[in-house]
Parts: structure tokens; C-alpha cells; sequence
């Protein structure tokens, strides 16, 4: 049914950890058959470390992964308007749009888009799970984040962000929405206008939201997990760092 697949990964500032997210990212996307077509779009987002340099490593020999760089002290590559203060929204909605450009003329009804966070490894089989649900009849995908590198984290707060992921976990389903670990058809993301944008955090929310006031079928498997950073100082104000750090605290 899916015979073409679209990535985005925001990036600010995310020299230690972009590299392994990509490379997790191509290897679950290597499982994929031959004639599913495959666009990455890495959006740099008014980056001052070497992310870039890191993303270039990934680059040089992966053409289905194109890098759009917003901001920063230099011209960026693409236009976006807002720049300057551009949310996580708008972010993923720039890298979606420029994969949908490049995947066309698949159509969209057969075109399952993902998103995931550049502090973020995927497992292998994150891209081939995300497309049996979809053939299985899912507009959109929510699965788990588990949380990763946690040593700095008191026992307390582990035990904390553990109590509020299981307020939501019943019968292998869940009442969580994370974009470092979404998937959604491309036509329903379209007929729903996407992320909302230049609201600040919890666009993943605001398109479920979306996706669910719209009647699409949206699953929320317990078994769809992908491993995130334990962190306490993030890049986007209102996301999982700010939870953590409220829970340390």
C-alpha cells in the first residue's frame, strides 16, 4: 500500500546526538523494499555548534537525505517566514513539505510521513512497524519514547516520569503522543493543515488533535518505541527536558 516514505528531523544544536540519530534513522529505512521511494529532510535550525559538520558526515553518501538550514548567522538555504523566532511546528512542517515536493508523484494516499527528534535513536524496525499498521488501516501512528542516558536523574524522578507514562499505558495501547516517534498518512496530514505552527510547543498534540476531531484512525502501540534523551536542558521551551527537569526538581 505505502510506496513512498518521508522523514523530518529538526536539529538545534544537536552536535553529540545527530549522528546517531541519523544513522539509526538509514538503517530502519534500509529494511524498506527497493521501490518504496524515501526523502529525509534534516532541518538545522539556527545552529552555532557543529551540527552541521556532523550532519555532513551522514550526508555525503546518502542521497535521499536533504539538509535545510534556517537561520543563523549566515543567509539560510530556504525561505522561511519568522525565521528568527521559528517554533518546532513550523520546523516540521518546512521538512514535510520539502519531502512531499521531492517524493511526488507518489501519491499521497500511499505516502506515509514520520517525524522523530535529533536527540532520538530509532530502533530497525521502526519504519517497517509504522507501515504494518498503516496497512493495517492507520491514518497516524503514536508510539513511545523511552528515555535514555537517565544517570543524572534521581531514583525519584525516574520512578516520577515512569507513574505518568503508565497513567496512560491499557491493553498494548496508550494515551501518549510524541514526535520524536509519529507517523501519519500524507493525505490525512494534508487535509488537516499539518502542524500547527507559531504556537509554540505541543504541535505533536495539536495535529493528533487534529487528525482525531477529523474521524482518521489513530493507533497507539505499546510495542513502538524509540529511545530519547534523558536531558534536563532541551531545545524546545515546553518539551520533554522542561517535564524532566520539573521532576528532578
Amino acid at each position: 500500500m505505502i510506496t513512498a516514505v518521508g522523514v523530518v528531523v529538526p536539529a538545534r544544536n544537536e552536535q553529540d546526538s545527530i549522528g546517531a540519530c541519523l544513522r539509526s534513522v538509514r538503517r530502519a529505512l534500509q529494511s524498506l523494499p527497493a521501490d518504496v521511494a524515501v526523502a529525509v529532510a534534516v532541518v538545522l535550525d539556527r545552529c552555532s555548534d557543529e551540527t552541521s559538520d556532523r550532519v555532513a558526515v551522514v550526508n555525503h553518501d546518502w542521497p535521499e537525505l536533504e539538509v535545510l538550514v534556517v537561520g543563523g548567522d549566515g543567509p539560510p538555504s530556504v525561505p522561511l517566514a519568522g525565521a528568527r523566532n521559528a517554533d518546532v511546528g513550523m520546523l516540521r512542517s518546512l521538512g514535510l513539505s520539502r519531502t512531499l515536493a521531492r517524493l511526488r508523484p507518489r501519491p499521497t494516499n500511499r505516502t506515509w510521513l514520520l517525524s522523530t527528534d535529533a536527540d532520538t535513536t530509532v530502533p530497525t524496525n521502526w519504519v517497517c512497524e509504522h507501515l504494518r499498521l498503516a496497512a493495517d488501516g492507520a491514518h497516524g501512528v503514536a508510539g513511545l519514547a523511552e528515555l535514555d542516558g537517565v544517570a543524572h536523574l534521581s531514583s525519584t524522578a525516574r520512578q516520577r516520569y515512569r507513574e505518568i507514562v503508565a497513567l496512560g499505558v491499557e491493553d498494548g495501547t496508550h494515551g501518549h503522543v510524541y514526535c520524536a516517534n509519529l507517523g501519519f498518512r500524507a493525505d490525512a496530514y494534508l487535509a488537516v493543515a499539518g502542524f500547527p505552527v507559531g504556537v509554540g510547543p505541543g504541535e505533536d498534540h495539536g495535529l493528533w488533535r487534529r487528525m482525531a476531531a477529523a474521524g482518521y484512525r489513530l493507533e497507539h502501540p505499546t510495542s513502538l518505541r524509540v529511545r530519547t534523551s534523558g536531558r534536563l536542558h532541551g531545545r524546545a521551551e515546553g518539551g520533554l527536558a522542561d517535564l524532566l527537569l520539573a521532576l528532578q526538581q
